[in-house]
C-alpha cells in the first residue's frame, strides 16, 4: 500500500521459464529468513502505525482467503514460493504472535514495506522496520530459538538456513528520486550516491555473515523506471523513466562485484546475486513471451497505467491477474512473482551468480566459518 514501494528489486527472469509453478529445491528442510522491503514484506507492516500496509482489499483476493495477508501481492510473494521451493511452510512475520514454539524452526521474515539501505530512507512511512533493526530481530530471534533449542542447535539451524534480503530501491524511489532536489541528491551526484549505497550495503551483509548466515540470496534493483507508477508519474509518453534506469544500470553492476568481493574474502560462495537488470528486460520488454498481456498497465490502480496513488477497493481492478507483470503500481502479481523464483531456483549463471539457489543449497555446510 506504500505510495512508493517499487517493485522490482528481483525480477530474476529466464526465457524459458514461463510457468509460474515453483521447482523444489531437492534439499533437507532448513529454516528461512527474510529482510528487506515491500516486495518480500509478509505483514510486519501490519502490527505497526505506518502508511505502508497492504492490510485492506483487493490486497490477498487470489489467496485461498480472499482476504489480505499484509503481502503487496493479489497472493503469494516471493518468500512464500522460494518457501514452497523449500518444502517448507511460509515463514511467519517476526512481530506476529504466532512466531512461537516450533514455529521459530521454520524461520522469520524481519521485512518491512518502505525501508532501504539508508536509515533516511522512507522517512514519510514513519514507523518501519529498518535493517538495523531487522537485524537486532534476527539477534533476539536466536536467543529465543536458543531457548527452544539449546545453543549449538540454534546456531547450527542458523547456518544451515537460507536468507533472502531484497533492498536497495526505496532509497532511489523514496529517498534520492523522492522529491526535486532531495537532500540526498544536493549531496551527492548519481554515480557517488550509488557507491555510497554499495558501500553501506556491504556493511549490512557482513553483519548478516557476523550472526551466522551462509548461504545468502541477495537482490539488486530491476527496471525501477518501468514501474507503472513511474511511468504514469515521470514520462509524458508512458516509456521507462531514464534517470530511475540509468540508477538500476549504475547501482546492479556495482553490487555484483561487492558481492564476489566478499565471497573471495571469506573464502567461500556464502551470496549469491541476482542479475536482476539483464533477467527483467525480456519480461518487460515481451510480456506475451511469457504469457502476460501487458507490463505497462498495473492490475489495480487508477490514472494512466493505474500507476497513480493506491490500489484500494475504489481502484481498476482487472478480472484476470495472470495477465498483468504488475500487481499494483509497484509489486509485481503473484504469477509474476512464480516465475522470478522459479529462474532463481534453476535458472543459469547468467541470471543468478555465481550459481543458482538449487546449487547453492546442495552445498554441504563447509561453508560455515
Amino acid at each position: 500500500m506504500a505510495n512508493s514501494m517499487v517493485l522490482v528489486s528481483l525480477m530474476a527472469l529466464g526465457l524459458l521459464m514461463v510457468f509460474s509453478t515453483t521447482t523444489q529445491v531437492e534439499a533437507a528442510a532448513r529454516a528461512f529468513f527474510v529482510f528487506g522491503d515491500s516486495l518480500v514484506d509478509n505483514g510486519n507492516n501490519n502490527y505497526l502505525a505506518t502508511t505502508a500496509r497492504a492490510d485492506s482489499p483487493p490486497y490477498g483476493i487470489d489467496t485461498p482467503t480472499r482476504r489480505p495477508t499484509g503481502r503487496f501481492s493479489n497472493g503469494k510473494n516471493i518468500p512464500d514460493f522460494i518457501s514452497d521451493a523449500l518444502g517448507s511452510e511460509p515463514t511467519l512475520p517476526y512481530l506476529s504472535p504466532e512466531l512461537r514454539g516450533e514455529k521459530l524452526l521454520v524461520g522469520a521474515n524481519f521485512a518491512s514495506a518502505g525501508v532501504g539501505i539508508l536509515n533516511d530512507t522512507g522517512i514519510q512511512f514513519i514507523n518501519i522496520i529498518r535493517m538495523f533493526r531487522q537485524l537486532q530481530y534476527f539477534q533476539d530471534y536466536q536467543t529465543r530459538l536458543a531457548e527452544l533449542v539449546g545453543n549449538d542447535e540454534a546456531q547450527q539451524i542458523v547456518s544451515d538456513s537460507l536468507v533472502l534480503i531484497t533492498v536497495g530501491g526505496n532509497d532511489f524511489v523514496n529517498n534520492y528520486f523522492l522529491i526535486p532536489f532531495s537532500a540526498r541528491s544536493r549531496q551527492f551526484l548519481l554515480p557517488d550516491y550509488v557507491t555510497y549505497l554499495i558501500s553501506e550495503y556491504r556493511k549490512i551483509l557482513m553483519r548478516l555473515h557476523d550472526l551466522g548466515a551462509r548461504r545468502v540470496l541477495v537482490t539488486g534493483t530491476g527496471p525501477l523506471g518501468c514501474v507503472p507508477a513511474e511511468r504514469a508519474m515521470r514520462s509524458p509518453n508512458g516509456e521507462c523513466a531514464p534517470e530511475l534506469q540509468q540508477a538500476a544500470s549504475l547501482f546492479n553492476p556495482q553490487l555484483v562485484q561487492m558481492i564476489n568481493g566478499l565471497n573471495s574474502e571469506y573464502g567461500a560462495n556464502i551470496f549469491i546475486a541476482a542479475n536482476t537488470q539483464l533477467q527483467t528486460s525480456d519480461f518487460i520488454t515481451n510480456p506475451g513471451a511469457y504469457g502476460f498481456t501487458t507490463s505497462k498497465i498495473a492490475c489495480c490502480g487508477q490514472g494512466p497505467y493505474n500507476g497513480i496513488g493506491l490500489c484500494t477497493v475504489f481502484s481498476n481492478l482487472c478480472s484476470n491477474r495472470d495477465e498483468y507483470v504488475f500487481w499494483d503500481p509497484f509489486h509485481p502479481s503473484e504469477r509474476a512473482n512464480g516465475i522470478i523464483v522459479n529462474n532463481i531456483v534453476s535458472g543459469s549463471t547468467n541470471y543468478v551468480s555465481p550459481m543458482n539457489l538449487s546449487t547453492l543449497l546442495a552445498l554441504n555446510s563447509d561453508t560455515r566459518n
